[in-house]
């Protein structure tokens, strides 16, 4: 999934609500101003950024359920329409984590078991950063808010775990209605497994026939993106041992002209040497794992003229060499007493 994320017009109008102004976000996150202006896409990072200013704005750690909560007259995007118009609590749930992509690169992770339901949403490109907790509040607050909205009753989830440090305990307890734990290995939200067969007040199943195939619709294109990108990256994978490829060669192995790869891959938000760093990388990890290989053929392997070269991506990637990273991966692989 491309790491672009397309703030919804909704965002900027909750924040608004707030008191606070989307062109200070902006400026203090150090975005492009098209962000705002023209819908321009913005990174994951950049994502992450715009969630730690509004903290810093606001001076509120919790503007994450703030944010969340100011729900009424927003325009929602149709990905999340759709969630609120569904039979009920779990078939909104579904459909969030089925659409969810379409808005930014998320994977919501949904497992029932036994009474219990847990939620997990996770980001596809934080490169293990740590997600913003303001953004974690909004993420979570606004599945617990589509429930309670749906189904018009004082839903409360059966326990909330949060990754980060104790702090404001009484606020977070006080929205949610349960025992909030911290210092867990991921963000969850727990709902009670009987609470998803609670029916949405806001069911509209003449509006679902008319949104479902327009979403669906776009789930094949993105879909179609992404099995561009693994084709290009499939030839690159092929060829890096003869050298370095270039963007004519890929193209006439996939049976198109150069000019139609590049213009096929600049509708898709890629790039060919974006994709060909992401070949290196995962294949740089794959290599240094067999310790038979030493380094500089690994380099070779790469397609790179000159081990000096390999280092320098290599820290890029990894913010190591890839000697230390070779040491760490050993130290993890043994077997513990």
């Amino acid at each position: 999934m491309a790491d672009k994320i397309r703030i919804p017009a909704a965002l900027w109008e909750r924040l608004k609500r707030v008191g606070i102004t989307p062109a200070d976000v902006i400026r203090h996150a150090q975005i492009p101003l098209s962000a705002i202006r023209d819908g321009a896409p913005v990174s994951t990072m950049q994502f992450f950024a715009i969630w730690k200013t509004l903290v810093e704005i606001s001076n509120d750690p919790a503007i994450g359920l703030r944010v969340a909560t100011e729900l009424e007259g927003v325009v929602m995007p149709l990905s999340f329409l759709v969630a609120h118009h569904a039979r009920d609590f779990r078939d909104a749930l579904q459909r969030v984590a089925r659409f969810k992509q379409l808005c930014a690169p998320e994977d919501v992770q949904i497992e029932e078991r036994e009474d219990r339901c847990d939620i997990v949403v996770e980001w596809i490109h934080s490169n293990d950063q740590v997600v913003p907790p303001a953004l974690v509040d909004a993420t979570l607050a606004s599945l617990l808010e589509l429930g309670r909205n749906g189904t018009a009753a004082p839903l409360v989830p059966l326990g909330v775990e949060l990754a980060r440090p104790e702090s404001s305990r009484a606020t977070y307890e006080r929205y949610y209605g349960c025992s909030v734990r911290y210092g867990a290995d991921k963000d969850r939200l727990t709902f009670c497994r009987a609470d998803l067969d609670k029916t949405f007040v806001s069911y509209n199943a003449e509006l679902l026939e008319i949104l479902i195939p327009e979403l669906d619709q776009r789930l094949e294109q993105l879909s179609h993106r992404a099995s561009l990108a693994e084709q290009v990256k499939w030839v690159l994978m092929r060829r890096l041992t003869a050298g370095r490829p270039d963007i004519r060669s890929v193209a006439t192995e996939l049976a198109m002209s150069e000019r139609s790869l590049q213009r096929k891959l600049t509708d898709e938000g890629l790039t060919f040497q974006g994709l060909l760093s992401e070949t290196r990388h995962q294949l740089a990890l794959e290599y240094l794992a067999d310790p038979s290989l030493v380094i500089v053929e690994v380099a070779y392997m790469l397609g790179y003229e000159d081990q000096n070269s390999f280092f320098r991506a290599f820290r890029q990637w990894e913010d190591q060499t890839p000697s230390a990273w070779r040491a760490r991966h050993r130290m993890q692989d043994q077997p513990r007493d």
